[in-house]
């Protein structure tokens, strides 16, 4: 599959393995929580990004998806469990 970038939560290792496991090349993390992330773009070769909704600052949220748009890249919210990650990997799938 492609590369995939997660923004917010602090520890996600059960979930980039698992998203590693299901065929991502790369996951690339970012936790949202620090007032410079918002500085960060996206990667040109990030196929989509996931947002997990409660862990993430108001601001960064918005400017993530701000940029995502722009670059014209698929953002999804979710919440911080793994059925809800599934579900979105079974829709764009």
């Amino acid at each position: 599959m492609s590369s995939v970038m997660v923004v917010g939560g602090d520890r996600l290792k059960h979930i980039t393995d698992r998203l590693e496991g299901e065929g991502f090349n790369e996951v690339i993390h970012l936790d949202g929580r620090k007032s410079n992330m918002v500085k960060r773009e996206i990667p040109e070769h990030i196929g989509f990004v996931l947002v997990i909704t409660d862990f993430i600052n108001h601001n960064m949220s918005k400017v993530i998806k701000e940029k995502a748009k722009k670059q014209k890249k698929p953002i999804y919210f979710v919440k911080h469990s793994w059925s809800a990650i599934r579900k979105v990997i079974e829709q764009i799938s």
